[in-house]
């Protein structure tokens, strides 16, 4: 039996990405700052798997200034959250015809 890997995103397969989805399906949104501290990533890092998410419309974007700082608040997509739960649904697939 073949395995069906149709659900399988290639742009969640990276760790970063993944986790940051992770974090946001399970939020209603999340900052830079916290993001950044919570994955232990660099801002280069963070920024770019973010701008890759929002490239592929799984994440929101929104910029603004609290107490005269600027402020960056994600926010899933309902895409997103659909990419996510198939990404999921293709992992355990997978896990499951291991031990079939």
């Amino acid at each position: 039996m073949s395995l069906d890997l149709s659900l399988y995103d290639k742009v969640l397969e990276n760790r970063v990405r993944l986790q940051i989805m992770s974090i946001l399906v399970a939020n209603e949104h999340y900052d830079f700052n916290s993001l950044k501290e919570l994955l232990e990533v660099t801002d280069g890092n963070l920024a770019s798997n973010l701008k890759s998410l929002e490239k592929e419309g799984y994440i929101t974007v929104e910029k603004s200034f609290v107490d005269r700082k600027p402020n960056t608040k994600y926010q899933k997509t309902a895409k997103g959250q659909k990419a996510f739960e198939n990404h999921l649904l293709a992992l355990e697939n997978l896990i499951k015809q291991q031990y079939k």
